[in-house]
């Protein structure tokens, strides 16, 4: 990509997107097209024809996703399968049609199957059964993936697949009934701490409530008081937490340096697994996530395991030995990592 390069940013106001237009414009390059949902449904066949061959972008980073949590996943199958292969279908063949020099397609750490071995290999792909409340959106993500390999082998585009794992960062989703594991408990023990030095105002400002008991029993309702917070399960599952601003960085270097026939051994007589795992290679026990937020919070109260909630996966790690050989690190370790997201948070 050169600097003047035409670049398009589908979903650059979420969570992975936001991250990826910062280091595009740290990085200098200023040619960047975004397009907000109400400008461009990305689900609509004749928009996304008509926005691609009018603005003709060189190269596309496909961050645009329907994304959520175990119950939204669980809930709205239909329409998480639905309107993610939409999407990845008009974006991924209109870069195609248009000649786009390179498109990178995001998916995520779900595509492989529950009981994967672990850390999770490339090669375990299709292996074996997927978790069911998500089944849906990874069946999707895996449809991107196959249709970038299979439009690669036909028409020789270069577009390469990138599966993330846990992400956390600025722009994350702090709802406390919605959001995932590591921006709700630092939420949570926030809200406690604040509970804990009587600084209810600053409780009434977060939640936007109007008075301190309202306030109290909402929380209450999520397992946090003043004296302590509520976490769902034992704390004995283990999970991999990557910065979203490397995971921006991992993308934006793929794209400079390398191509889709780096993603697999040329010796190889059928091409597949194809995508790159982007990660840390390193896990923590939720337990130990929690402790590690508290002390950076300062909270004094007792964080207390609800052992009647489920668990979930006990261990989902990436192996990331893939991206290594490609010549890609990460760099923000969890602790310095927790500093960023609270600091950001109160902020």
């Amino acid at each position: 990509m050169n600097k003047d390069s035409k670049i398009y940013v589908a979903g650059h106001r979420g969570l992975v997107g936001s991250a990826i237009l910062k280091n595009l414009k740290a990085k200098g390059y200023k040619n960047i097209i975004t397009r907000t949902h109400n400008e461009l449904d990305l689900a609509n066949q004749s928009e996304v024809e008509s926005f691609f061959s009018i603005e003709k972008p060189d190269y596309v980073f496909l961050a645009a996703a329907k994304v959520g949590g175990i119950v939204a996943n669980n809930t709205y199958r239909g329409d998480f399968i639905y309107e993610n292969m939409m999407i990845q279908n008009n974006v991924i063949h209109n870069s195609y049609l248009n000649k786009v020099k390179k498109l990178l397609f995001l998916g995520s750490t779900c595509i492989y199957p529950k009981e994967s071995p672990q850390p999770m290999k490339e090669d375990y792909l299709l292996t074996d059964t997927l978790e069911y409340t998500n089944e849906p959106y990874a069946i999707a993500k895996i449809a991107g993936i196959k249709m970038c390999e299979s439009y690669n082998l036909q028409y020789g585009t270069n577009f390469i697949s990138v599966m993330p794992t846990n992400l956390y960062g600025p722009n994350d989703n702090f709802d406390l009934e919605k959001s995932h594991v590591l921006p709700a408990l630092v939420r949570k023990i926030h809200l406690a701490n604040l509970l804990s030095q009587g600084k209810e105002e600053l409780v009434l400002e977060d939640l936007e409530m109007s008075t301190i008991e309202e306030a109290k029993d909402y929380l209450k309702s999520f397992g946090v008081t003043e004296k302590s917070v509520e976490i769902w399960g034992t704390g004995n599952p283990k999970r991999e937490f990557l910065w979203s601003e490397d995971m921006a960085d991992a993308c934006v270097f793929i794209m400079e340096h390398r191509d889709f026939d780096d993603t697999y051994s040329k010796g190889d007589k059928e091409i597949r697994n194809t995508h790159i795992n982007i990660g840390t290679g390193k896990e923590i026990s939720i337990k130990q996530l929690a402790e590690t937020i508290k002390e950076e919070i300062g909270f004094k109260g007792n964080l207390v395991f609800n052992t009647d909630k489920p668990d979930g996966t006990m261990r989902k790690l990436t192996d990331v030995t893939k991206l290594n050989a490609l010549g890609w690190k990460h760099k923000i370790e969890l602790e310095e990592g927790i500093k960023k997201i609270y600091k950001w948070y109160v902020e």
